[in-house]
Formats: structure tokens, C-alpha cells, sequence
């Protein structure tokens, strides 16, 4: 087991019931910089968690020391050198042969790199000069960027979480802007789609769209 941990390609910490660290693999000393040696019978949300995430990570120990895991919850791991490091953990409560809670295992994915194209991509799209929106699955717009803004007239944040088609596309049109975002949804995509939408000031301008299919790292 220990060997199994030790070289796993993913970093992997655990700590005891008081929140030391007992468990710091190879990865993770790869990752934040500290050896084993450095960090064993440390606090590892005092001495390894940014001021603004210690509360937060300590609740998911505490919660996992109550039997009660976490999946996927994101937070900044310092390194050795200073540096800030984005990291997605599973929190997975330790017990012993009789069942007993004696502490948590952190199994951790460096997601720093991802979350900074994630931002560029962002900014790509808020300062397009095309007008660039999106949907989720449900049909609600959930990117809306400056050019669009300013063509159609409405804030971000009037228009976040609102039905695309039943609030922003004529009536006539509705139907068929539906069954192209259908399609999109489906993994089929749309050139050049002519449609018109209502402005804030209730004018209707012509839009030439693209739609395309917006998946996850997944594929999904």
C-alpha cells in the first residue's frame, strides 16, 4: 500500500486526526518542492495553504475525519518556492483494520495550467470583435462577451442564466435558432445561420452565426 502510494503519478499527502502530515509521496514532493522529511508532523493547512483557503481546506478535512469525502474541490497549494499552485483534491477518510477514522489521504491533480488557458480562453472571447455568446445544455446563456454587449445592448449580467431563445430570438425564429442549438448539443454544427435578434432598445438586427459545440476535457 505504502509503495503503491509512494509512486503513484499523482501527488498524494494524508494527514493524522490532528491535521500532521503522515503521507507525502514522491509526486508530491516533485510538485511543491518539500521533501518528506520537510513536512512530516507538520500542519498542513497552517504551513501549506494560502491565508484565504486554510478555513476551506480544514472544513473538507474535518469533514472527511467525520467520514464524509470530497470529490474534486479546488485549492492553492503553496510550494517551496513561494510559488502558488492550483490543485484539485480528493479527500478520502483513513480508517484501520477495526474501522477507526485515524486520519485523511489527499489524492491532488496540478490543474494550474488548465485553470490559466481557461482565463486566456476567457479573455479571447470577452475581447473578440465579433459578437460571442454560449448556452449550456439547458439552453441558458452562460457566456456573453463585450462586443456582444454592445451590439445588443444588454449587460452581462442582465442576460446570465436567461433562455437564448425564448427572451433574445423573434418569434418567428425561435423554433429554428432551437433546433440549431439542438443540433449543437448533439455534436452537429451550424455556419452561417441567418437570425435576428431583439436589442435591449427593441430593435431587430440580423446575425450570420456559427454555433459550435462546446465540450469539456472529457469530451463531454
Amino acid at each position: 500500500y505504502s509503495k503503491l502510494i509512494d509512486t503513484a503519478n499523482a501527488p498524494i499527502f494524508g494527514v493524522d486526526t490532528q491535521g500532521a502530515v503522515n503521507v507525502w509521496n514522491k509526486n508530491a514532493h516533485k510538485l511543491v518542492g518539500y521533501t518528506p522529511e520537510e513536512v512530516m508532523g507538520k500542519n498542513l493547512v497552517q504551513e501549506f495553504i494560502t491565508d484565504d483557503f486554510k478555513t476551506a481546506v480544514q472544513s473538507v478535512l474535518d469533514q472527511a475525519l467525520h467520514g464524509e469525502e470530497t470529490a474534486n474541490f479546488e485549492f492553492p497549494l503553496l510550494t517551496k518556492g513561494g510559488v502558488r499552485l492550483d490543485v484539485l483534491l480528493n479527500a478520502t477518510t483513513r480508517r484501520d483494520e477495526q474501522g477507526n477514522i485515524i486520519g485523511v489521504v489527499g489524492i491532488g491533480q496540478d490543474i494550474t495550467g488548465r485553470l490559466a488557458q481557461e482565463r486566456e480562453y476567457t479573455r479571447l472571447i470577452d475581447t473578440a470583435n465579433a459578437p460571442i455568446f454560449g448556452v449550456d445544455t439547458l439552453g441558458r446563456v452562460n457566456v456573453w462577451n463585450k462586443c456582444a454587449m454592445r451590439l445588443i445592448g444588454y449587460s452581462t449580467e442582465e442576460v446570465m442564466g436567461h433562455s437564448l431563445v425564448e427572451e433574445f430570438i423573434t418569434n418567428d425564429y425561435q423554433a429554428s435558432v432551437q433546433a440549431v442549438l439542438d443540433q449543437a448539443l448533439q455534436g452537429s454544427e451550424t455556419d452561417n445561420f441567418e437570425f435576428p435578434l431583439i436589442t435591449k432598445a427593441q430593435a431587430h438586427i440580423e446575425v450570420l452565426l456559427n454555433a459550435t459545440t462546446r465540450r469539456d476535457e472529457q469530451g463531454n
